[in-house]
């Protein structure tokens, strides 16, 4: 039978003598288009990215503001950087800075307690408050485009693992609220991606499938004989089984397909945090990489923890300090502006760095370039010394979905609350000066133009229509 290439789809393969060959992206996979057929649908990608412990906020009148302060200066389109935000110039037409979100549960709170919550929205709180979560952003998106690729999304960390409750190392929650264990570890990552199971998976797919057969029937037998409240435990937990049960069954479609061929030798898997910079941009690649193979739509990465506890806090050794969070408490002394904006600029721009490499990165079989149907949202659930209000926040790409970049929205208002910490009264327990607009609504907006029916979101009282 005569193959006809124009109709391979990208996830096709060709098979001979028990052997599968996976096959390259072609260019003439444009080829119908030219001859009136429907174009195909470019994929909707999003990334979402949280560093911990705020920015630098002199107030106005402090020498240090002109330079050193994270948001920029003036709004629209007429904004100017910081040196602090420098890094980003290169790519001012294709992002937007925002001022003046945040999530209305939590602008009382700690900033230390605001990681867990900053893709949720839920009142996670502080203190003896109860501890719930709600589902992430990012878990929201997976309902839509989880199952079109090998993995429904890429959850990655600094530190690893959950964490605490209101000391999270991942910022992805499911539809229960339960923390999604974070990888910290490249090798494992990219292993996972592009590296071959052995030949053993079937069979272990198999049990796993009986397993889940032999608790269900189990579950249904005792759940005769519980309490309401324990009833609806146990109902939680089965939902867990059958999640469970949908990723063998998913599993179970791909594990004969082939898996991406990549050469990692440019990529050092074996690195930690002893290696801070070195070990960012290796992370964003891997990133970039499953993105580009389409074995994910959806990504998540911690950069680092709340609190200063953890192997993240070393990061801050790429540009000559000793702990991050240390540097959030030392702006009240000389030149402690500087340097905590100093390690913002690092991190801006190695983010910059990926967004420029998705932007240099043709669309594989589709239109644009990669950063145009990969939306990017990078930030933190608090501003000045632990305050949980004014979020610091930078969206970018997604132009094909509609998304204007080149500009500075200003939500914040004139007067924003910051300064360096004196030993007194801190910002976040200081009477609230300016009612941000809900987080969330941002949340509702991405999400709709990523193509989820959903139309708001935790608590989102509209959408943003200026972005």
């Amino acid at each position: 039978m005569k193959l006809n290439m124009n109709r391979i789809d990208r996830r096709r393969f060709l098979r001979g003598t028990g052997l599968a060959l996976a096959l390259p992206m072609f260019g003439s996979l444009a080829a119908p288009v030219a001859r009136g057929a429907a174009a195909r649908a470019n994929p909707k990608r999003l990334g979402c990215f949280y560093f911990p412990d705020g920015v630098p906020m002199p107030l106005a009148e402090d020498p240090a503001y002109q330079d050193w302060a994270w948001f920029p200066h003036r709004n629209g389109d007429d904004f100017t950087f910081t040196k602090c935000m420098q890094p980003l110039e290169p790519l001012r037409d294709e992002i937007t800075v925002l001022s003046g979100f945040s999530h209305p549960k939590s602008r009382n709170s700690h900033g230390h307690n605001n990681a867990d919550q900053f893709l949720t929205g839920a009142a996670t709180g502080g203190g003896d408050m109860e501890y719930a979560n709600t589902i992430s952003l990012d878990q929201e998106y997976v309902k839509v485009v989880g199952d079109q690729t090998r993995f429904a999304s890429l959850v990655m960390s600094t530190d690893g693992g959950t964490g605490t409750a209101r000391g999270a190392h991942t910022i992805s929650f499911d539809r229960n609220g339960r923390a999604i264990p974070a990888e910290h570890r490249p090798k494992q990552i990219f292993d996972m991606l592009f590296v071959k199971s052995d030949g053993d998976s079937a069979r272990r797919l198999a049990l796993s499938r009986s397993a889940l057969d032999d608790m269900l029937v189990d579950a249904r037998s005792l759940r005769k004989t519980l309490s309401s409240a324990d009833q609806q435990n146990l109902d939680e937990y089965l939902d867990s089984v059958r999640q469970a049960e949908i990723k063998v069954e998913k599993a179970k479609r791909w594990i004969n397909a082939p898996l991406p061929k990549i050469d990692g030798d440019h990529l050092n898997l074996e690195l930690t945090t002893d290696e801070p910079r070195e070990y960012l941009q290796t992370m964003f690649e891997l990133i970039y990489l499953a993105f580009k193979t389409d074995s994910t739509r959806v990504a998540t990465y911690q950069i680092g923890r709340e609190n200063g506890v953890g192997r993240s806090d070393h990061l801050a050794r790429a540009v000559g300090f000793n702990l991050a969070h240390s540097l959030s408490h030392e702006t009240k002394n000389p030149g402690g502006w500087k340097n905590f904006a100093i390690y913002c600029q690092f991190l801006n721009e190695e983010y910059g760095r990926f967004i420029g490499k998705l932007k240099q990165t043709p669309e594989p079989a589709g239109t644009g370039t990669m950063l145009d149907n990969t939306l990017l949202l990078f930030g933190s659930a608090s501003s000045a010394f632990h305050l949980s209000r004014n979020y610091p926040l930078i969206l970018a790409g997604g132009k094909q979905m509609g998304f204007k970049h080149g500009q500075y929205i200003d939500h914040a208002g004139s007067n924003p609350q910051g300064g360096a910490w004196d030993g007194g009264q801190e910002p976040w327990q200081k009477k609230v000066t300016h009612e941000d607009t809900p987080l969330s609504n941002l949340f509702a907006t991405m999400l709709q133009r990523l193509g989820s029916p959903t139309q708001a979101f935790a608590d989102s009282t509209g959408t943003i229509d200026n972005i």
